[in-house]
């Protein structure tokens, strides 16, 4: 009812900002032409803000000396945002004046999401190659405290000496994020390098070939796509952690073998539609007619013109790379302890979260190996929309 009743007032207000519009400014054509929805829309969002600043200033006690959690986590959420959003913009002013001409005009032209998204795959790659170094102690290391919550606070159950806490079983939070970022990132890498080897090559091969070759490809390649992916991998994962001690192979080999081929499907659909629009071109047709051969036609005419719809669909499929490392090893059949991984993290921390009522710290800390999953997601994905807003040839 109390959410009818909002609903109603906005409305009512809608219509008053929008007459009260046109009697000040003359009947201006910014008010005249503009919609009711429209002015539903910007009372909305007026509304909407007025109650999150509202909400900020709760208090973080309740009246019966509970946390509050929610309010906590909101102030949290917005200084965040404030924070990363001064961070792109400082980013983006540093690249407009130092470096190249060229890395200068790109960051002149970039929107402050790709600045953002660009800035923390920056950081996020520095921490996985320094991790030895940044990590304070190792990713297997057992301390002597277990349980600690994060916030370094005595009072609740923190500890100075871990500023994020430690696990069940006293192994340090921070470091074995830190070798996450190492271990699940680095493996999202290489797997999905390994993906764009098989899917572009094949890709390339149908289309520039075609006959027999694109039909049998193209049927695999169907065959495979008509499959769930999340489940085909977990079907193949738990036959591979069968084979993979008599075999005397790490189960992570299995892991990328078994993600780069189910992903490949996708780059093969990818690369084989791009590279068909390309080898009806007439320069391929000259290239033909000098006698060129298959590897100078798909690496010197196909390749280069198909780089920039690749490098997006790059960016795509390491998010969904990414994530399919992080929910097998959720489920138990990806990275395999005692490597840290991000996905094992979240399912072993879970319990934390039932201490969440005397300490909304304590809900923080499964969060913190999901919030760098979806921070990582977040910043690829803004660079990939900035790469096809470019290559899209349009304009601001």
């Amino acid at each position: 009812m109390i959410f009818l009743l909002g609903l109603a007032g906005i409305a009512a207000m809608a219509f008053l900002f929008r007459l009260a519009g046109q009697k000040a400014t003359g009947d201006a054509p910014k008010f005249r032409d503009m919609s009711y929805g429209e002015a539903f829309g910007y009372m909305l969002a007026a509304t909407l803000l007025i109650l999150a600043v509202w909400y900020y200033f709760q208090p973080k006690v309740t009246e019966a000396g509970m946390a509050n959690a929610g309010v906590v986590f909101f102030r949290w959420a917005v200084q965040g945002f404030l924070i990363f959003a001064a961070a792109a913009w400082l980013f983006r002013l540093l690249g407009r004046n130092v470096g190249t001409a060229w890395t200068r005009k790109l960051f002149r032209q970039m929107p402050l999401t790709a600045s953002f998204g660009i800035l923390v795959i920056l950081i996020y790659a520095f921490v996985a190659i320094f991790a030895g170094a940044i990590a304070p102690h190792g990713q297997e290391e057992i301390l002597g405290a277990a349980n600690v919550i994060a916030g370094g606070d005595p009072a609740l159950g923190g500890d100075p000496a871990y500023p994020l806490g430690t696990d069940q079983i006293g192994r340090d939070i921070l470091s074995r994020l830190i070798y996450g970022a190492q271990n699940t990132v680095g493996i999202a890498f290489i797997t999905t390098i390994l993906a764009f080897l098989l899917g572009g090559t094949f890709g390339f091969l149908a289309a520039t070939l075609g006959g027999w070759l694109d039909q049998l490809l193209s049927r695999a390649v169907d065959v495979l796509m008509a499959i769930p992916s999340l489940i085909f991998a977990l079907l193949l994962m738990t036959i591979a952690t069968v084979w993979a001690p008599k075999l005397g192979i790490p189960l992570t080999w299995f892991m990328i073998v078994i993600i780069a081929v189910i992903d490949s499907t996708r780059v093969y659909r990818l690369a084989r539609a791009v590279g068909l629009n390309i080898v009806v071109m007439d320069y391929i047709e000259a290239a033909k007619l000098r006698g060129e051969g298959l590897g100078y036609l798909v690496f010197k005419e196909i390749l280069p013109n198909a780089t920039a719809p690749l490098l997006a669909e790059f960016g795509l499929r390491f998010c969904f790379v990414f994530l399919t490392i992080a929910a097998l090893s959720f489920l138990g059949v990806g990275i395999q302890p005692p490597l840290a991984d991000w996905g094992t993290m979240v399912r072993d921390l879970a319990q934390f979260i039932n201490f969440a009522a005397f300490s909304p710290m304590a809900a923080v800390t499964p969060l913190l190996a999901a919030g760098a999953i979806a921070l990582l997601t977040v910043g690829v994905n803004f660079v990939v929309d900035w790469m096809l807003h470019k290559s899209s040839g349009l304009k601001e």
